[in-house]
């Protein structure tokens, strides 16, 4: 599982060229997950990016 974590004043998600949500300052997370990731992969990295 990997994350990249950066902070922004607004981003969005368009998918076929719709947008599908947005957001006004914050962080944005980009977040891979595979086949081998388990349930303590996420909540340890849930847990590290809601303390930042």
């Amino acid at each position: 599982m990997r994350a990249v974590i950066q902070r922004v004043n607004s981003a969005a998600v368009e998918i076929n060229e719709k947008k599908e949500s947005e957001i006004n300052k914050g962080l944005l997370v980009l977040l891979g997950i595979c086949d081998e990731d388990n349930e303590s992969d996420i909540k340890y990295l849930v847990e590290k990016i809601m303390h930042l």
